[in-house]
């Protein structure tokens, strides 16, 4: 997947995002359920990481779906992207901002 193809769901999935839980006028509410959002996946995660390194009681590790986790990794990967697509931040310039800080780090 291209990092285009992501920005498209997105825009997708806010779209059906919207029109499934409201258009609210106030976008203060969409940025604070998105927010809210994102710890539920990031919970989510935590719990499937946990699992992957067996720190977890054994009912819940019998359980366990390996695929879970790379699944958790992309609904955080996802939540945040929409976050961002509401607050109308730019994710791709500012990784590529970001990166460049961070390789400059060790340019010495």
């Amino acid at each position: 997947m291209e990092f285009n193809d992501l920005k498209k769901f997105i825009k997708i999935e806010d779209k059906r995002l919207r029109g499934r839980f409201g258009n609210y006028k106030d976008e203060e509410k969409r940025i604070l359920a998105r927010t809210v959002k994102l710890g539920e996946e990031f919970g989510e995660l935590c719990d499937e990481v946990l699992g992957y390194n067996s720190f977890q009681r054994q009912e819940k590790l019998d359980n366990r779906d390996a695929e879970n986790l790379g699944e958790e990794f992309a609904d955080v990967m996802i939540t945040i992207l929409l976050l961002a697509e509401v607050m109308g931040i730019d994710v791709e310039k500012s990784l590529e901002s970001k990166i460049n800080k961070i390789n400059k780090r060790y340019e010495k």
